[in-house]
């Protein structure tokens, strides 16, 4: 009885361990990583240029010089191209000098954003128009259409702009990248890597328990020096 005891809970500590032996390296080795990397070099904070450059806003129209029929809720000044536009309810661009509408951002001008946002001396290889992205794509769940803007750096960085308002979006690098491949190990959101909910992290959370576990019981039936001590207290009582 006690040979098959040891037995059977030997073959659960086993074969649990295989089971989820390679998501339990995955786990280590994403929180190595996450642990010995700053989180603002990550996001690329070291890429940005301290002072961007903008200009003293003068002779700007009133906004209710603006379109008669808008009902303004929010209203943000932007630079484009050296020129301030007001951003009017989330939708809307319109030339704060001279109240003319703006068809959003072009190429040429997203590239000034970018080059304005981020250090000196890049050089731009291309742009890119971007209309949609995956659960997997770097740029996933921010505001579209938008450039990329792609630079010559060992980092492979890349700006993101905003193509309806000029809005620096953000910046990504191979650092970041590694961070996010990373990230979706850790996680277990093998489809879009933020839902830390989901059914699989928590299955696996769950016989990663049971794996400790059985590890403790199997030392528990197998030491002989814990089963004279537990044989000692038992006479004692």
């Amino acid at each position: 009885m006690k040979r098959n005891r040891n037995y059977y809970i030997r073959k659960t500590h086993r074969y649990l361990g295989i089971f989820i032996g390679i998501q339990f390296i995955g786990w280590t080795v994403s929180g190595l990583y996450f642990s010995w990397t700053d989180i603002d070099e990550i996001h690329g904070d070291q890429f940005h240029h301290e002072h961007v450059t903008t200009h003293s806003p003068r002779n700007l129209i009133s906004p209710a010089q603006l379109d008669s029929t808008i009902g303004i809720s929010s209203l943000e000044l932007r630079y484009i191209n050296h020129q301030p536009h007001y951003w009017v309810n989330d939708s809307l661009l319109y030339n704060a000098l001279t109240g003319q509408i703006k068809k959003g951002i072009t190429e040429t001008e997203a590239a000034e954003i970018a080059q304005n946002h981020l250090v000196k001396n890049l050089e731009i290889l291309k742009t890119e128009w971007i209309t949609e992205t995956d659960n997997h794509h770097e740029y996933r769940g921010r505001p579209l259409p938008a450039w990329a803007v792609h630079f010559d750096h060992p980092e492979k960085l890349v700006a993101y702009i905003d193509a309806s308002n000029g809005r620096f979006e953000r910046v990504r690098h191979n650092s970041w990248r590694w961070f996010d491949f990373l990230w979706m190990f850790h996680t277990m959101d093998y489809a879009g890597r933020d839902n830390f909910n989901n059914w699989l992290l928590r299955a696996f959370s769950v016989f990663g328990l049971f794996t400790v576990l059985s590890g403790f019981t199997l030392y528990a039936v197998s030491s002989k020096t814990f089963l004279k001590t537990t044989s000692k207290l038992k006479k004692n009582k």
